[in-house]
Order: C-alpha cells, then structure tokens, then sequence
C-alpha cells in the first residue's frame, strides 16, 4: 500500500499546485506589545584585550533591511558573495564603534571615522595595541586600523579588497602591517547567466562502483558559467601593506583560501583552490594546494596537494585520507601538525586507533614526526610547551570524547587519558583549559607553579554554577578555585586575567540585569569590580515570572524546560490561559544525559526574532526550550522511535503546566525552527495535543535528503521505513491541525529547501487541511531583514489570535 499512497500524495501535490491560493499583503507590524521588544536599540557587543585595560564597544542594528538584503547576490559553491563590493552578502555589520578603558564610565569617541561606516572582520593586533577591521562602501572593501593609546583610526588601503571567501587580511607577526588579498588587475567580467547562451548540455558522470554519498548542500555551482564567475570572485594578488598604507605585490594572482603566518614570523602557510570544480559538493572540498613560504615569497615546500573530495565513507566521523586540519603550532617557531586517519577514514571500520597526529618542523628537511595516535577522531590540540599539551578526540557513534595529557617531546610515551567521557553529558564536563599569550602572540596552556587552569560551565543537578579548577600536572588532579553560587543572579566566568593573583574576568546577569562584565578578585573577599554598565532594554518583560521546570516522561524520564507567565499573571487565583510551547529535538545515546537541566531561571530574559517570549506580554503562558530527547541506547538508533518519544515528550511537557493549575489544555500551540519544525508537523500529524502549530523553514519529506539528516547516519535504502515514517509530508493525509508554515525564499541550510514547505502545503492543501505559508523574500535559513522579522511576529500573533486564544469550542457530534 505504502507505494501506492506515495503516488497519491505526489499526484495531489502536483494539482494542488494549480489551484489559486495567493494572498495580496503588504509587510505587516505586530502589535505594540510584541514591537516595543522587537524595535528597541540593543547594547554593545564587547571585545577586551588580554590585559583587561581596553574595550572595544561594537554597535549595529538588530537587524538589516529588506533593501539591503535586496543587494546583488551570487550563490556559488558555498558561498553568498556580493560581487559589488566583494564580501558576503550576508556580513552582519557594525555601525557604530567606540573605546572604553576598563574602570572608566565613559566611553570614547573614535576620530578619524567616515561618518557613515560599516565595520566588519575586527582583530586586535599581536601585541594589542592596536585593531585592524574593514569598512564596506558602496563599492568595496576597505581595510583601517585603529590605535587604542589615542583613539585615533585611519584607512591604510582603498576599497579594492577581496573579501568573498571571509577576512582578507592578515596581521604581520610584529604588528607592522599586513599581508592583503585584493582584487587582481585582472579580473574579467562577469558572466550574465540570464543573457548567456548556453554552448552545450550540463553533463554529471560517476565512475561504477564509487560511492559519493553527500549531504544536500545548497548554493552549489551548476554550469560552466557558475565555474567562471566563481574563480573570478575568489582570485586575488597578496600585498603587503604597512601602517602607512604602503604597499608591496607578494604573491601573483591566486584562489587564495588561507593564510596564516608562523607564529616566529618566518614563513607563511598559504591554501589555493585548484580546479576541477564540483557540482556535488562546497568549496571547502575543492582540489587544494598547501604550500609553504618564506618572507620572500619563495617556495620553501609543498605540504599537501589535496584532490577534490567527492567521495567519503557513510557515517559521521568519515574523513579523507592524507593530511588534514594542518596548522601551525602555537608553541613553536615553525612546526606544522595535522591529523590523518588510520581507519581508511571509514567509521564503520575497526579500529583500536582513529587518528594519528604528526609534527613537521620548517624548513621540512627531514620527515614528519608522529607525536600520538588517538583512540577517536581527532578534533584538536591546546599546545602548552615543548614539555606539555593536551589533544582531544570524539566518536560520534557512542559520543565518547577523550582528552590526552601528552609530552610531546617524548612521542608515544607519557599519554595519560585525562577525560573520557559521553559528550553530551554535561554534567561531568570538567571544562576548558585556561590559555594566555605566548611569545609570538598565540594562545597556549595557562601555566602557573606546576598547575594548569580549566574555566567550566558547572552543570549539575542544583542548577548551572560555573568554575575555576587548578589542574596538578603531576598528580593530575583538580582543585576548585572558585565557584558561581548563582542564587539570585548568574555569574559566568569569562577569562583568567591574572592565575597568580586570582583575577578573573566574569559576566553578571538576571532576569531583569542585562549581562554586564566585571572584574573579581577571589583571593579578596570584596565584591566584583563592574567594568561595564549596560542597561536593559527589554523591560517591558520584567514582570514576566521565569523559572525553569523539571517534569517526568510517561516512561520516568527527567525532563525541563523554561517556563514563562504572562506579565502580572497571578500565580495564585491560577487562571487558565492558552501557551505556546517552543522545542527542538536532540538525539541522544542514553537516558541519564538526556534528562540533563541546562537552563537556569536566573539567566536574563532576552527575546530575539525568532523567540516565543514575546508572547508572554499578549497574555499566553510560553514553555520555551522543552526538552524533546530522542535516544536510542545500545543497538537501537534514535530515530527507530522519534514519534513515539516525540508525542511522549510533548505530552509530559502539556501534563506539567496543566498540573501546576495555568493552562487550557485545548488551548495549546506547538512551534519550532528547522528541525523544530520537522518536530512540529509531526506532532500534528500524530497526535491530538494542540490546537495549532508553527513550523519555520523545516524538511517534511526525507526522501529528498536520502544520504542522511540531523544526526541521522543510515542512507534512505539503509533504513526506508525510517525514512517514510518519520516524513510529515507522507502523512499529510492524518493532518488536521491549522499549521502556519514559514520559509525563506532563499533558504541556504543543508536538506531545508524551500521546496519542502512548497510541497508539503501543496499536499496539505490539496487534502484539505488548513494550513497557511508564507515565503519571505531574499531570507536564509534564519531571518535578518527587519521587514521581515516584523512580519513574521505579526504572522505568528495573528494565527496565534485566530486557532489557540481565541479558539472555538468543538461542538459534538450528534
């Protein structure tokens, strides 16, 4: 049967299409209540150098425009280029930047600023006196730099640099310029597509018997117009530029994709795509040569000429073979490290070891040097010394990470396995190693009398308290320092100014106290040293009651979520009013991490675009982040009971605000985004829990994501009745439930096209379930235009309004 109700769901979806369903509509505001949070201007954010004497205050608007989003955009391999001006055309802007020196109360203007600028790509330099960023005009990319001792900016290059593939510049290693990509001489016009004249048929070929199983990436390339324009944005000439602008051809004509110095300043890494191009899969998996250089711009050695990578082993964890994840040490003059696979990167393969990592030094006279094997896939060093570092490893299959104290002098001696652990349990997570600056200005292990120093996030059972531990090196064990006690407010440990006097650099916050940083001493009992004074700019929500609540599952397991009441709600006369509740699905391989609380009530309340909290001022009870684990222990996947997991844990959620006395259970709304949509649909389709739901920008059929999804590893031929069962859009036939489905036009996130809502709310349509989409021009997988936004909280209060408030009785059937 299954067959033959697939061809009726397609056979409906394709006359569903024809019938008229368009509805005229400006972009709309929503009511007072929700905009007064939406268009409010928003603090700083806050870069602080390591000493803690300077800050950098960044200013932008929350949100773009649709004009700007409206800019000339190409979509190619990967990436969102504005050919223009030659950056992302998706680059979130600063528009306002000022100084503040830490214990000052004013802040201080910047002179020597154009009075209209767009500031993006920000880095201190080596020794942090000084911050380089790039200006955006209407015609390119700029490159300034500021000095903190006087205040004073100024630009240092025109707007002619290349910035489509991310930041194009580079800090010298003495701070006294820079190495730039720009726009070469060159470059040639691009290509019209929509006036080009085709000269032949676009032909993809697979050689018999080679697997290449890739994910549904977005914005690939799709012809040889596409391969034309793309080399042409990506091509670049590196200069040297110093702080007076002057500048120096390096390196010719390139696709340079990275770059990076040698933390002794003697030679340079230098990454170039390579043709042929694909249409399968980014650019990041284009054919790459890895070569290094010396000051002079001469070729000291080519370190990895890596071919197109079109084919993996199936399964997360599946890498290429060769080198990869090639970097320079930090604790070193010039050595390169990197990792390669001992498995055939094949997950599926056994294996006692995953991973090996090699050294190589410059000038690579003599052979790379293998300094450990890992149990797991390798996922990066913390260099320390010569003496000390410590590698991390994960394996997704089991969500195992392992942390190895290591000496990396001594190659295969002196391991000690410091953490091994499931990954997703929080709880036992003992932090992350403090780092400082180096010699050459790069981050390594904070030492301090024989002790290394772990900043951790501090969940537990009593709710999130985070910490300072002291590491023994030679017992190689953890003393706590210093704790958050976080009873009325929340602390969260930022950096470790000073080790020896017990400095640190934390982020206070509550409900109603916007987070603010402060300086706290925990060797003096004295209290912190505020350092900034951000007011809050939503308090229109401060009598809104928050606390996090725990539940339990039909099945006994522990879940939470973040309860908010209306404003003014009386929590004792308990009236019932309607909720909207928010989730998203996580995997997970066991019970105990899947019914861990890593929320707090004492954590400021912040709405953004796409939050439910809004609604807390428009009268309804909002359960936002209710916990949705899908586990599956031992042999069992996850996924081999996602509904059933997936209405148990809504119901448990639904149970615990009706047993606290707040809600109208018939009056309860369910919402998510991307895979929180995906969850939403399903909860319709399979249960009779809601009066409406909310889906943005989901997947509804898994057949068009056949090699995979989330955290899904088996293919649709593995595992078809996985695959059928989990699609809302092969079920649209049980659906009754009103649904607002809500998209971006120019959806760019793996499997989530935009053709998945199309097709569903054609299917939905054509069975008569009601049911409503709205497609938001030029929008991504997530929001920015402030239209848009506008429009979207309108569209969600509005159906909100209509199918859960204001929600008619059922009359029974006679």
């Amino acid at each position: 049967m299954r067959p033959f109700q697939y061809l009726l769901v397609c056979l409906f979806t394709l006359s569903a299409g024809y019938l008229p369903a368009q509805v005229d509509l400006t972009y709309q505001k929503p009511p007072k209540e929700i905009l007064d949070l939406v268009d409010v201007p928003l603090p700083p954010s806050v870069s602080i150098d390591g000493k803690a004497e300077n800050m950098v205050l960044l200013y932008r608007d929350q949100f773009k425009t649709i004009a700007e989003l409206s800019e000339t955009e190409l979509r190619l391999a990967g990436l969102r280029i504005n050919p223009v001006t030659n950056i992302g055309s998706r680059t979130r802007y600063y528009n306002k930047v000022e100084l503040q020196r830490v214990g000052d109360k004013k802040t201080i203007n910047i002179e020597g600023l154009p009075e209209q600028y767009r500031v993006s790509n920000i880095e201190w330099s080596p020794d942090e006196s000084k911050v380089a960023f790039t200006n955006t005009t209407q015609k390119g990319v700029e490159l300034w730099v500021l000095d903190v001792a006087s205040a004073a900016a100024k630009k240092i290059s025109e707007d002619n640099l290349n910035a489509n593939m991310g930041q194009p510049y580079i800090w010298q290693p003495d701070g006294s310029g820079f190495l730039v990509k720009v726009l070469p001489d060159d470059r040639q016009a691009l290509i019209n597509k929509s006036e080009a004249i085709p000269t032949g048929p676009r032909i993809s070929v697979n050689q018999a018997g080679v697997k290449a199983q890739n994910r549904t990436y977005q914005d690939l390339l799709k012809d040889k117009a596409d391969e034309a324009n793309f080399e042409q944005l990506v091509r670049s000439r590196l200069v040297q530029v110093d702080l007076d602008g002057n500048q120096e051809t390096w390196k010719e004509v390139g696709m340079y994709r990275s770059m990076e110095f040698s933390p002794g300043g003697n030679y340079l890494m230098l990454s170039t795509i390579k043709r042929p191009f694909s249409y399968l899969v980014p650019y990041y998996r284009f054919p790459t040569l890895t070569e290094v250089y010396d000051q002079n711009g001469s070729l000291v050695k080519e370190i990895l000429n890596q071919p197109l990578v079109e084919e993996l082993p199936q399964g997360f964890g599946a890498v290429q073979m060769g080198k990869r994840s090639i970097n320079w040490r930090a604790d070193e003059p010039a050595t390169l490290y990197w990792a390669e696979a001992m498995d055939g990167g094949d997950p599926n393969a056994e294996a006692e070891y995953r991973d090996e990592v090699f050294t190589w030094k410059a000038p690579f006279d003599e052979s790379p040097q293998s300094i450990i094997k890992l149990h797991n896939r390798y996922s990066g060093i913390r260099w320390g010394t010569d003496q000390v570092a410590v590698a991390y490893d994960s394996w997704f299959k089991d969500r195992n990470t392992k942390s190895y104290l290591f000496n990396p002098s001594t190659p295969g001696e002196n391991v000690h396995i410091i953490e091994d652990r499931n990954s997703q349990d929080v709880y036992s997570d003992p932090g992350s190693f403090v780092t400082e600056k180096n010699q050459y200005g790069r981050n390594v292990l904070a030492m301090e009398g024989g002790q290394l120093y772990l900043i951790g996030q501090g969940y537990s059972p009593e709710g999130q308290k985070p910490f300072l531990d002291a590491f023994d090196l030679k017992k190689r064990e953890t003393e706590r320092l210093y704790q958050a006690q976080n009873k009325d407010n929340f602390e969260r440990i930022s950096e470790l100014l000073d080790p020896k006097a017990g400095v640190l650099l934390t982020r206070i916050e509550s409900p109603q106290d916007y987070p603010n940083y402060y300086i706290r001493n925990i060797k003096k009992r004295i209290a912190p040293q505020a350092i900034t004074f951000f007011e809050n700019p939503y308090k229109a929500l401060d009598d809104v009651h928050k606390e996090v609540i725990t539940y339990k599952r039909d099945d006994g397991l522990e879940l939470s979520g973040t309860l908010y009441l209306p404003a003014g709600y009386d929590q004792k006369k308990k009236e019932k009013m309607p909720m909207i509740m928010w989730a998203y699905p996580r995997e997970y391989k066991d019970r105990a991490s899947a019914s861990q609380v890593t929320a707090s009530s004492n954590t400021f309340t912040a709405p953004y675009y796409g939050s439910p909290v809004y609604w807390a001022t428009r009268g309804y009870v909002v359960l936002d982040g209710a916990s949705f684990p899908i586990i599956g222990e031992g042999d069992e996947e996850p996924n081999d009971s996602f509904r059933k997991q997936l209405v148990a844990n809504a119901k448990a959620a639904i149970d615990a605000v009706d047993n606290m006395g707040y809600i109208d259970r018939e009056r309860v709304a369910v919402g998510g985004h991307s895979y929180g949509a995906f969850m939403t649909a399903n909860l319709l389709s399979h249960s009779d829990l809601f009066a409406a739901g909310i889906a943005r920008s989901g997947a509804y059929n898994r057949t068009l994501t056949p090699f995979g999804f989330q955290r899904e590893e088996r293919s649709y031929w593995d595992a078809p009745e996985i695959y059928y069962n989990m699609s809302p859009f092969m079920h649209a036939d049980k659906m009754k439930t009103p649904l607002l489905l809500v998209h971006g036009e120019a959806d760019n996130n793996s499997g989530t096209y935009p053709l998945q809502s199309e097709r569903y709310f054609n299917a939905l349509k054509g069975l008569g379930a009601p049911v409503r989409l709205v497609m938001l021009p030029k929008e991504s997988h997530g929001y920015t235009a402030k239209e848009s936004v506008l429009h979207l909280l309108w569209e969600q209060d509005q159906w909100l309004e209509k199918y859960v408030k204001n929600k008619k009785p059922v009359t029974p059937r006679p």
